[in-house]
């Protein structure tokens, strides 16, 4: 008899998080399942965070539903966001997504961009 373990979400939600995606969920103007995050090469420090409505899921997506909520992870990007906390932080000057990444390991001045080293799978077996 092969035994299964449950395995952790890629990704987690705050609770302020689930409720801006659910809000953007909410107006958007076509059916959408919910949101899709991902990583792209780009920026001074090499790689940015991306998003983007998900209209269904892709064959390889990872889906993570948490408190309510979709998020569908590129499947080129779970082993950069695993363990990842997605939030949503309003300040005086700025309402934005934030991605607080164990696997970061600088960001750029400006706050556009990051480098991220990807997880490796047998280190977040025991996570």
């Amino acid at each position: 008899m092969t035994e299964t373990r449950s395995r952790p979400p890629v990704m987690r939600l705050t609770d302020a998080a689930a409720a801006r995606v659910r809000s953007i969920i909410e107006r958007s103007d076509r059916p959408v399942i919910g949101l899709r995050v991902g990583v792209k090469n780009g920026g001074c420090a090499g790689m940015e965070y991306t998003m983007e409505f998900a209209e269904q899921a892709g064959r390889f997506d990872e889906v993570v539903e948490d408190k309510g909520v979709k998020v569908l992870i590129d499947p080129k990007a779970v082993l950069y966001l695993l363990g990842t906390e997605m939030d949503f932080r309003t300040d005086k000057l700025a309402a934005q997504f934030v991605f607080n990444n164990p696997n970061q390991t600088s960001a750029c001045g400006c706050g556009e961009s990051v480098a991220i080293t990807p997880a490796r799978p047998e280190a977040s077996v025991g996570a």
